[in-house]
């Protein structure tokens, strides 16, 4: 049997029975990207969601599916572009680690719509969105190098939130689709087809990043129907000589994470939720400054700091030093060590660091980024991306050095978001758009398995 086949094996298995934890996991993975979706929508700076929804409108076709928020309709595939752009426009979704990919944002959204077309049921819906995160987290994972304590997609330059996103929207919507095993694996080839996604935005700026998890659901439905029209994918698309790994990670893969213990461990409860809307990397910086703001630094006395992170992320949040010391956007300051620590020691709401700290990008930030230096630290090293650390060293005015280290980031593993955390963060991200009537009534639709229909008709404000 190829890889292909046992994955499709294991998601129509799905449809049956899940188990209890996964159950009762994933329609807390719906609920935070409808509360996502509907921040993104309020988003004073939205850029890249309203012109992909602008670009949706323009190509037309019969409504299928309902956009968040709005109530207006489109066809799935094209209804799934948009929702998943909005559940990611903010980089607050979620994230499994250690391969370090987003995968709820593009499988959610193609389960949504997949599901509103075909009228499935909630448990339908469930199942389906348990699978796709399941087989999407297990791609990225296969690509991880222990020895390079990093994901080769990313050593590569290479998104893998959009690339796994999208076979994992093609197994969530191919099973809404009603496939069995064969069209499922179709759907999966002909998904991995169309995955693509470059992370070069993370470091000098563009807002092309935010639409690779609405492209994921995107291709994820659309595989799933042309699947299901007779379209076929190549049976040996991941392992073949010009399959998904030659691709992507010139032929490196793990064949363990990949299909080891199908349906008794459950990559999809390692996917830890952000506490922060801003880029995984910088939550421990994030930490640090909160530790030292709240035991009383006042930023004013900063005369420099040091922000010790794991010396793979520095490519991201710390490089190059100029744009991350003065992001050009309040969007690229998400992915600035500097500026994130500098808003965590000047602002702050939600749980710490919220939405309202990046509409605008803050002079008083901007100085006070500029005095901050990123370095590789050799412990937050050691154990990354297992886990997320970092260590924070300031220098005051008056020669005063301080310093505040974590081992492991708020949210990760080690230090998962509380019910109340969660409850917080759907709170502050819906505020702007949902009455608090009208959001304890979303939370109870998502939270008791509602259809898709129910969920995002409770999504309009």
């Amino acid at each position: 049997m190829t890889a292909v086949a046992e994955l499709a094996a294991f998601a129509a298995g799905c449809r049956a029975s899940l188990p209890v934890a996964v159950a009762d996991d994933v329609p807390r993975r719906v609920l935070d990207i409808a509360g996502l979706a509907l921040a993104a929508l309020a988003e004073p700076n939205a850029d890249a969601a309203p012109a992909v929804a602008r670009a949706a409108r323009r190509w037309g076709g019969v409504g299928e599916a309902t956009l968040f928020g709005t109530g207006e309709r489109l066809p799935a595939p094209l209804a799934a572009l948009v929702n998943g752009t909005l559940a990611h426009a903010l980089d607050f979704d979620d994230t499994h680690l250690p391969s370090v990919l987003h995968p709820s944002a593009g499988v959610v959204p193609a389960a949504l719509a997949a599901a509103e077309s075909v009228d499935a049921d909630g448990d339908q819906l469930i199942a389906a969105v348990a699978a796709g995160i399941e087989i999407c987290n297990r791609l990225g994972m296969a690509a991880y190098d222990r020895e390079l304590r990093n994901s080769v997609f990313f050593e590569r330059g290479l998104h893998a939130t959009s690339i796994c996103g999208a076979v994992g929207a093609a197994v969530a919507a191919g099973l809404l689709h009603g496939l069995d095993g064969a069209g499922l694996a179709s759907a999966m080839g002909v998904a991995a087809s169309m995955g693509a996604g470059l992370i070069e935005a993370n470091r000098t700026g563009g807002t092309v990043k935010k639409v690779h998890s609405g492209w994921a659901a995107h291709a994820g439905v659309s595989a799933a129907v042309l699947a299901a029209e007779g379209l076929t994918g190549p049976p040996t698309v991941l392992e073949g000589r010009f399959g998904f790994f030659a691709a992507y990670t010139d032929g490196r893969f793990d064949a363990d994470a990949l299909l080891g213990d199908l349906g008794s461990r459950w990559e999809l409860l390692r996917t830890v939720y952000k506490p922060y809307p801003t880029n995984h990397f910088t939550h421990p910086g994030v930490d640090c400054a909160l530790a030292l703001r709240a035991a009383g630094l006042d930023p004013d006395d900063v005369a420099e700091a040091e922000l010790g992170v794991a010396a793979p992320t520095l490519r991201t949040i710390a490089e190059p030093a100029a744009d991350k010391a003065r992001p050009r956007t309040a969007y690229h300051a998400k992915f600035s060590g500097p500026y994130t620590v500098a808003a965590a020691l000047t602002g702050g709401g939600g749980l710490g660091l919220s939405l309202d700290d990046f509409t605008e990008l803050r002079q008083d930030r901007l100085a006070l980024a500029a005095r901050v230096r990123c370095v590789a630290d050799e412990r937050a090293t050691e154990r990354f991306p297992e886990a997320f650390g970092a260590v924070l060293r300031v220098v005051t005015h008056s020669g005063a050095r301080l310093e505040h280290r974590v081992e492991s980031s708020r949210g990760g593993p080690e230090h998962p978001l509380t019910a109340d955390e969660l409850g917080l963060k759907f709170a502050v991200n819906t505020q702007a758009t949902l009455t608090s009537a009208r959001a304890d009534a979303l939370i109870a639709t998502v939270l008791g398995r509602g259809s898709a229909a129910a969920i995002l008709a409770g999504c309009r404000p």
